[in-house]
């Protein structure tokens, strides 16, 4: 039987119509004198029809929940019509059934509120996925890869594949490594991104390229990260950073109008890192609501009180957000929580003080002296019914305490909109970071970025004073994408290897080919990928990303489904020339 509609798509006007359907029963009601059932595809539902005149309407009784059948049967008006969904005004009298599949009792609730734990949704998630609710999320993914693949191309970019398999480059994460049966005690890496191979086709002579390329990263995972991930992947050759972006831009506020309908403005803001770090305390700083960091060393430069003398002593920052009406929301107990929380990003404790009544009170505001009570009220503007929240300690230990403070506030008092989209660029990154504990310099974005024109000559002389042509995309205190103009010529790059401590054997055995083909004409490029995950997402307005890979793994890089990872047989291993270590 062929079926002539999905079961979305029939309304009254088809009343009257002979139709054939196929799909899960989603739900069975028996009223005795008359049987409906809920017949589900991946589009919707429809109700069928079973009277106690309809010689059908026996076998019904053996018919359960999942099983799937294919009907024939007309189209008729519905007595009591549900307007939730699209075909709630009909429902079909059948002339013909037939069960295409039986199925067992499922271990979870298929609807939108299931009631089954995550690892049982994960255990089962061919059933998990027959959800409605999941089932919309993958359409729009659908949706999202297929706008960007039309824009794109549209845009004379060409979809290429690079390789799976391909050479370890320890820079960054750690690697997913693969034995060679070939070539024994030699391995390849699943790509973290196909980032050199994209620059090697800019070389190649084809200038504007396209991939949604799926990567691996071996690390630690969090609610917004999975070992495999996908990402649009995007390179360009002849431009400069102001072309990437535009592109970019275009590229979104089409994907929004396609898949949510939403028109965005563009161009889209920009925040350099230094005033995003200075005002946010984080590279990725959500813009919906202001409480930015108030710098308060200057209020406290002779204080008296030795926990902020101390620190100011020691070269450390005093700054502080000011929560605008939030006095009457944080008890004691609330500020203990919050102070447990901030312990988590090295601060050694928080102060807070309460406007009331016109003056400040607080544990720690007795040990100030009245001037800077004052001073510290009318920098931070603060009036009755506000707290302020200080951090003392290192510059990168407060910022990263109050970004994550400031986040977490407006989250609690609800000051934002989650509907709301402040899509922004964070430009002019530093090329490097020194790490104290490593005592070494790392790149901030990778090793691949151009320094900006002002400082390419005096990379080696000032690493710490070097900005690069580097941009990512954030929306919602989110990254949504990140790029770079890349290094086209052979100086810039031995520059910046020598910066990062790698000698010249070093950079010829993980990058010797990227340095060969260098040598032979590189145009001006670069690129920008966009984690298409996240960009799902936040469209569905999921916190979880594993609501939007078809076959997730958990936290800890477990796939419940297949019970992935798994041991192999000695004969596999002997074939690879390798032996398991003993624990």
């Amino acid at each position: 039987m062929k079926y002539t509609h999905h079961n979305n798509a029939l309304t009254s006007e088809n009343i009257g119509e002979s139709v054939a359907l196929k799909g899960f029963v989603a739900k069975k009601r028996d009223l005795g004198n008359l049987v409906f059932i809920d017949l589900r595809d991946q589009e919707g539902i429809t109700q069928l029809a079973f009277y106690n005149d309809n010689p059908l309407k026996e076998a019904t009784e053996t018919i359960k929940n999942e099983y799937v059948i294919e009907v024939k049967g007309t189209v008729a008006e519905r007595s009591s019509k549900n307007p939730n969904i699209k075909t709630g005004d009909i429902e079909i009298d059948v002339s013909e059934l037939n069960v295409l599949s039986k199925a067992k009792q499922p271990p979870l609730l298929i609807q939108d509120d299931t009631d089954a734990l995550e690892d049982t949704r994960l255990r089962y998630r061919y059933l998990d996925l027959r959800r409605p609710y999941l089932k919309r999320i993958m359409k729009m993914r659908h949706q999202i890869t297929t706008s960007v693949r039309n824009f794109l191309n549209e845009e004379d970019f060409m979809d290429f594949e690079t390789p799976m398999l391909t050479k370890s480059t320890p820079e960054g994460a750690r690697d997913y490594i693969v034995p060679s049966r070939n070539h024994k005690g030699r391995f390849y890496a699943l790509p973290q991104s196909p980032q050199l191979f994209k620059q090697l086709l800019m070389i190649s002579g084809f200038e504007r390229y396209y991939q949604i390329a799926k990567c691996f990263r071996d690390e630690d995972l969090r609610s917004d990260r999975q070992p495999e991930f996908t990402q649009i992947d995007i390179e360009m050759s002849f431009v400069d950073q102001e072309a990437v972006l535009d592109v970019s831009e275009r590229m979104i506020k089409r994907l929004m109008k396609d898949v949510l309908d939403i028109d965005v403005k563009t161009p889209f803001p920009r925040i350099t890192y230094a005033d995003a770090m200075r005002d946010y305390g984080t590279d990725k700083p959500d813009t919906r609501f202001d409480m930015k960091l108030t710098d308060l060393s200057d209020v406290f430069v002779d204080t008296e009180f030795k926990v902020f003398a101390s620190t100011l002593q020691s070269g450390g920052s005093i700054q502080a957000i000011n929560v605008d009406g939030g006095a009457e929301h944080y008890s004691r107990k609330k500020i203990d929580a919050l102070t447990k929380e901030v312990k988590k990003y090295g601060a050694k404790g928080l102060a807070w003080a309460k406007m009331e009544e016109g003056a400040l009170s607080g544990p720690t505001v007795k040990f100030f002296t009245d001037k800077e009570n004052e001073a510290l009220s009318t920098t931070l503007k603060m009036k009755d019914g506000d707290i302020a929240f200080i951090v003392a300690d290192t510059l990168k230990v407060v910022r990263a305490a109050l970004g994550f403070l400031r986040n977490h506030v407006a989250k609690e008092l609800k000051r934002y909109d989650d509907s709301t989209f402040d899509f922004h660029w964070v430009v002019d990154w530093p090329m490097f970071e020194y790490d104290e504990e490593d005592g070494r310099y790392y790149a901030l974005h990778h090793p691949f970025t151009r320094a900006h024109d002002a400082h390419s000559e005096t990379l080696r002389e000032n690493p710490d004073g070097a900005l690069a042509y580097g941009y990512d995309l954030v929306v919602q205190g989110q990254e949504l994408g990140g790029g770079s103009l890349r290094i086209h010529d052979t100086k810039m790059q031995a520059d910046v290897f020598d910066v990062l401590g790698m000698d010249e054997a070093t950079q010829r055995e993980q990058f010797g080919f990227l340095l060969d083909a260098l040598e032979y004409g590189t145009p001006p490029h670069g690129g920008i990928a966009f984690g298409l995950d996240r960009i799902v997402m936040i469209l569905a307005g999921t916190k979880n990303i594993r609501d939007v890979i078809a076959f997730p793994k958990t936290a800890s890089a477990h796939d419940l489904l297949t019970d992935a990872p798994s041991d192999v047989s000695d004969a596999q291993l002997d074939e690879l020339g390798l032996s398991k270590k003993k624990q």
